[in-house]
């Protein structure tokens, strides 16, 4: 398998299932006030980047660089569709995104995800890549149902 990972302009219908999918697992998970997800349309911003990853035509993920500042990304609606996880697409993206994030000459890559115990492979996967849990960032506050994390890239 070798995946390929592109830039996406969101317009193709894999990428709308996978975004609706993302959103409403979001929604089964944490109470609706503390969904920090994206939909389609904020994810078209311009202060964001949006990659898919693909094997052959089978979209098997995505991941979004949003930039907070010069020196500050987040990273935002990181997703595999459950039929397909395992196929080291998550990995892939994130990689991508770090990857990006230090060719900017970001200084601090952040998240938010949740506490739900269904996050915890997503929890694991940014650990590994060397994200430490941390304080909120932007304008998120502290809430039981969210977890910060960042990477020192400087």
């Amino acid at each position: 398998m070798t995946l390929r990972i592109e830039v996406d302009d969101l317009s193709r219908p894999e990428i709308h299932a996978l975004l609706s999918e993302h959103l409403a697992n979001m929604y089964e998970l944490s109470p609706p006030e503390h969904v920090f997800a994206l939909d389609l349309s904020k994810l078209k911003a311009p202060d964001i980047t949006f990659w898919t990853v693909w094997d052959d035509e089978q979209l098997l993920g995505c991941g979004a660089l949003k930039e907070l500042s010069a020196e500050h990304g987040e990273i935002k609606s990181m997703r595999t569709p459950a039929r397909l996880r395992g196929r080291g697409a998550g990995r892939a993206v994130l990689a991508r995104i770090i990857e990006t994030a230090r060719q900017r000459g970001y200084r601090r890559l952040s998240l938010e995800t949740g506490t739900h115990p269904a996050f915890g492979p997503a929890q694991q996967l940014y650990r590994s890549a060397g994200f430490q849990e941390s304080g909120p960032f932007a304008n998120y506050k502290a809430d039981p149902h969210s977890l910060f994390m960042a990477l020192a890239l400087a």
